[in-house]
């Protein structure tokens, strides 16, 4: 006999999703069949087991979503049994990118009783704990169980990836986003907005703002198994495909993670590599603005999973390696760092931004996970490249949303990169510059900042996502009032109130509040606000007075590079010039 699965079995099992280099999709038929010499049996979706019986034993076998990561196969005869990984009957050869990696996951049992052997690879049982627990330890600081939260109107936003018509699930159904490359990615279908069409435009969302860590801190705060499994499919996806596992290209790509599908546009032939043939796409590789390492950690630390380490792993040494100018065609002309782990939406801006925000949050990470010492000072020296308790804060133009809006990014995570130094108990002169830099931004932002949708005339596009990017500013100004006191504390407390309510009554009005864009902001942003609000907050650290020296201009390495080589130019101008003179006055008289 024989088990094939084609495809995901779905209402959409012909999408768009599955087209191959060719733009074809290769698809056959709906669902699988099995076949023997008596009979043919057609379904939708197998979760099989397969057990072979010969003189004096038998064998079993059971593969972990297989329908899911389709195709597969199980075949079974008087020789024994074979499982079908990439199997045979597909119509089609199978494409392993360069980069790409695919983990699979059977069981073999050579002994009885079957079902009870094999059932730990069809539904392998969960360990995991109250939710109280995970809040004593303090893995994710300040976690809050759901049940003490006291914002019902968050909860219901974000059970919303969960329960309803509209969950994360429910989204890959639209496109069918299975298959052995696509099945834990979530379907981007905030960029489908205003899409017109027969099909669905396609989009991979590439774990944008740490889905995965989301997921975990919901699990870990309510002990709901479905966001365990969303976690799990998420975290798989990312280390086997979104994660560039290659040192065959540029330093700035190899082992980086891809970007999400560019905006707007569909997938078409890109697969999961972020560009596709399109007008108006440029092209490129992973880049600092989508790092994400967090949700790889907690997957690590709650399964024990050795390659979601070795994914955060991968990603703190690409930071480390994007921005070593040793490893560029520069190097022979300037040693300066690239600039590469701090830039944010252009080359020249080296303020905070989320591409700093990512590559410190990384780094933070990688120093959790390894104790290596370096990735700690990288952060550091990033913290100190980027922003300065003097910063000129009006020249800085971070009220232009749409250029600096993610300078909130940057100030959420330097708030994480406060709370590792307190449990490190390094109350140091790069702790006390971190925390005045904070403060100084936080006063800034009392005074000027107001939410994005106030001034929708300053926005391209003015929808649902903006709102829930303001749950960032509630976090800051709670983080912010943690480190004054009086009047100022209240003062924090009081914008930190404001923005959390704003952003959530916005965005609860909006009847495109379920889209996966904004769910995933709020997965990981405002689940310890209360904790952060709380009276009994206030940090007296004792941190140590520091001597500031006026902020610094960082030049990256390819404009130094540049400004070196048109000085040896003009250096060797000179000196031609000079020889040409000497040549024409001994010899041309």
């Amino acid at each position: 006999m024989s088990l094939y699965q084609d495809s995901s079995g779905g209402n959409n099992w012909r999408s768009s999703v599955h087209v191959n280099r060719e733009g074809r999709v290769p698809i056959r038929f709906n669902g699988y069949r099995l076949e023997s010499p008596e009979e043919l049996v057609e379904g939708r979706r197998a979760s099989p087991a397969i057990e072979v019986a010969y003189e004096g034993g038998a064998v079993a076998a059971a593969v972990r979503h297989f329908w899911q990561n389709f195709p597969k196969a199980l075949d079974g005869d008087r020789a024994g049994l074979t499982i079908r990984l990439f199997p045979e009957q597909w119509d089609d050869l199978h494409e392993l990118q360069g980069g790409e990696s695919k983990t699979h996951t059977a069981s073999l049992a050579f002994d009885g009783p079957f079902p009870e052997a094999l059932s730990s690879v069809l539904e392998p049982a969960v360990l995991s704990c109250e939710p109280e627990w995970y809040e004593r330890c303090q893995a994710v600081p300040l976690l809050t169980p759901a049940q003490a939260s006291r914002a019902p109107d968050y909860e219901g936003l974000v059970n919303a990836a969960i329960e309803g018509d509209d969950t994360f699930n429910a989204k890959r159904e639209r496109i069918d986003e299975y298959g052995w490359r696509n099945f834990g990615d979530i379907y981007a279908d905030h960029e489908a907005v205003g899409h017109q069409g027969e099909r669905p435009l396609v989009s991979h969302y590439n774990n944008q703002y740490d889905a995965i860590a989301g997921f975990a801190i919901q699990f870990m705060r309510s002990g709901d198994l479905r966001w365990f499994s969303a976690m799990e499919d998420l975290a798989l996806h990312v280390t086997d495909i979104d994660v560039y596992h290659t040192d065959e290209d540029k330093s700035a790509f190899n082992h980086g993670l891809f970007w999400h599908t560019a905006h707007y546009v569909d997938a078409g032939r890109s697969t999961h590599r972020t560009y596709p043939r399109a007008p108006g796409v440029s092209g490129g590789g992973p880049s600092n603005e989508h790092d994400y390492s967090t949700g790889l950690l907690l997957h690590h630390l709650l399964t024990g999973d050795e390659r979601s380490r070795a994914g955060v792993v991968e990603l703190v040494n690409w930071v480390m390696a994007m921005d070593d100018g040793r490893r560029t065609v520069f190097r022979f002309l300037s040693r300066a760092d690239t600039g590469l782990a701090s830039s944010t939406v252009s080359p020249t801006y080296h303020g905070p931004g989320r591409g700093a925000g990512n590559s410190i949050a990384t780094l933070l990470n990688g120093f959790r996970l390894t104790g290596d010492r370096r990735f700690l000072d990288k952060a550091e020296s990033l913290v100190r490249r980027c922003i300065h308790p003097a910063d000129d804060l009006q020249g800085n133009g971070l009220l232009d949303a749409e250029r600096r809006w993610s300078y909130t990014v940057f100030l959420q995570v330097l708030g994480k990169y406060l709370q590792a130094k307190t449990v490190l108990g390094e109350i140091d002169s790069h702790y006390a510059y971190a925390r005045a830099s904070l403060l100084h931004y936080g006063r800034w932002m009392a005074v000027n900042e107001y939410p994005y949708l106030e001034r929708p005339d300053l926005l391209e596009y003015p929808n649902e996502t903006w709102a829930a990017q303001d749950i960032r500013k509630a976090e800051i100004f709670a983080t912010v009032a943690r480190y004054t006191a009086g009047g100022e504390r209240e003062l924090m407390l009081e914008r930190s109130r404001f923005f959390f309510d704003r952003s959530i009554s916005t965005l609860t009005a909006h009847d495109t509040r379920t889209l996966a864009r904004p769910i995933a902001i709020l997965l990981s942003s405002g689940h310890d606000i209360a904790k952060l609000q709380s009276a009994d907050s206030t940090i007296d650290d004792g941190s140590p007075a520091i001597e500031l020296r006026p902020p610094a201009v960082f030049v990256p390495q390819k404009i130094e590079a540049v400004r070196n080589f048109l000085l040896l130019s003009a250096f060797a101008a000179l000196m031609l010039v000079a020889l040409v003179s000497y040549i024409v006055a001994r010899y041309l008289r």
